[in-house]
């Protein structure tokens, strides 16, 4: 049996079947990069198996370490509060086996990468950046830390991409919404908005923000973020520090 702790991908879930499809696809991605490591999914909610039943099981098999890697990209309420209670319960009841706590997945330079290549396959152009602006938009929060580290995100993405403008977006919990978004960028004169969904899977919200797009008339809609190679990256990237947070006796991972 490998000495290295086997990866839990813990994933919301979703009463749409192309939620765990798409989960499905990101960690088939993840396992052909690091052949060897044992990557589980459980979810919190909608879905099996959740994520109690992955632990017994591996507790039962003989796992002693596991990574719990949250399929998230901000740090909210599911990451700060959801997440943490699941794993605390089943520490207790699982004695021998050992859950280290991985960081969320955003903010990095690879999702904004994945990002620039969903809007390219939706059909923008490489020297267009200028003359688009984007709207940056995701599920929501009523979380403010999460809200403030989108707002940030489409700041750094404006600065480093050299877009005309880049505005945030939220499908539920804040304003404003895509579509009013969208309408902003055209009454300052932007001569192209695109709409780049911050969003993993597939879904309510995402389909929300797809709507919203089309009501606005945007040029270009982006696809969700889905099994992009740099989101299979990121989540062995964020693996990677947990476990070195974790040989060093630090619960926290580090962020990058």
């Amino acid at each position: 049996m490998s000495t290295r702790p086997t990866l839990l991908v813990i994933a919301h879930g979703s009463r749409d079947p192309r939620h765990t499809a798409t989960v499905a696809a990101l960690c088939a991605r993840v396992r052909k990069r690091r052949p060897g490591l044992r990557v589980e999914v459980g979810y919190l909610d909608f879905n099996a198996p959740r994520v109690p039943r992955v632990l017994e099981r591996l507790s039962a098999e003989g796992v002693r370490n596991v990574v719990a890697l949250p399929l998230l990209l901000t740090h909210a309420f599911h990451a700060k509060s959801d997440i943490p209670a699941v794993l605390r319960e089943a520490a207790a009841r699982l004695p021998l086996l050992t859950v280290h706590q991985a960081d969320v997945l955003g903010p990095s330079l690879l999702l904004t990468g994945a990002l620039e290549r969903r809007l390219e396959e939706a059909g923008l152009r490489p020297g267009d950046h200028r003359s688009t602006g984007v709207v940056l938009a995701s599920a929501g929060s009523s979380d403010p830390e999460a809200i403030a580290v989108i707002a940030e995100i489409a700041r750094e993405w404006r600065r480093t991409a050299d877009w005309c403008a880049v505005r945030p977006a939220f499908a539920s919990a804040s304003l404003p919404r895509t579509a009013d978004a969208v309408r902003e960028l055209r009454a300052e004169g932007v001569q192209r908005v695109a709409v780049a969904p911050y969003v993993i899977a597939p879904g309510f919200l995402p389909d929300r923000i797809a709507a919203g797009a089309r009501e606005a008339r945007a040029d270009i809609l982006a696809p969700v973020l889905g099994a992009a190679p740099e989101l299979a990256r990121l989540l062995l990237r964020r693996y990677d520090q947990a476990v070195r947070a974790r040989s060093r006796g630090d619960a926290t991972a580090l962020i990058a």
